[in-house]
């Protein structure tokens, strides 16, 4: 699980969110965007052992005027820990519901590299966070860290692999949504799209599945 993480900013503007959690990386701070469920895009970072460690870094933070107000996220408050105290909903579902969120916008991981563009294995990796939960950085990481997953097993919050640069490589990753799609940042130009694991560009350079869960 996730521990405690420092939230920050209400932006009704992708492209604010996505500056200042560049900002913040580019101070050494592992920070990504993502929008709300309020609608408004925000900012998180940090993950704390505990409350008083996680508080002190925003306070420090506020002093050198880097972030003004700021939200101590608990990792009690988390899905995947509110599923678990009260033995009712649907974690994998909720990963597919907050990976939703990003459909159709420019998802850009933190703003570090526009050379990249879209970074895929940040979205799914924020997707895992905002949920309680985490995961490894880069694709490759990601593929290794998981329990393998046939392909006619798959289920909702699992990820799946391709090699998008030609051989063997793990280079790109989505989640699984079900009835044989996922959601990813295709490329550099592209959205936060649905895409389907029977296209022939995807099915072509599929190397597994992995779960989490």
């Amino acid at each position: 699980m996730l521990g405690y993480s420092i939230q920050v900013g209400a932006f009704s503007n992708p492209d604010n969110a996505v500056r200042f959690a560049a900002l913040l990386e580019s101070r050494g701070i592992d920070a990504y965007s993502f929008l709300h469920e309020s609608g408004l895009y925000k900012v998180r970072f940090g993950d704390h052992d505990t409350y008083a460690a996680a508080r002190g870094e925003a306070e420090s933070l506020q002093q050198q005027k880097m972030i003004d107000e700021f939200f101590v996220v608990r990792p009690e408050d988390s899905t995947v820990e509110r599923i678990r105290r009260s033995g009712k909903g649907d974690l994998r579902a909720e990963l597919v519901d907050t990976a939703r969120r990003f459909l159709g916008i420019p998802y850009l991981w933190g703003g570090t590299d526009a050379q990249d563009g879209f970074d895929c294995s940040g979205l799914v990796m924020v997707t895992y966070r905002l949920n309680g939960l985490k995961l490894p950085r880069t694709s490759r990481e990601q593929f290794c860290a998981g329990k393998p997953v046939e392909k006619n097993e798959l289920r909702q919050g699992d990820l799946v692999f391709f090699a998008t640069n030609g051989g063997k490589t793990i280079s790109h990753v989505g989640l699984y949504i079900g009835a044989g799609k996922f959601i990813h940042a295709p490329r550099r130009g592209k959205d936060v799209s649905i895409t389907s694991l029977s296209s022939r560009y995807y099915q072509k350079r599929y190397m597994g599945a992995r779960s989490y869960l």
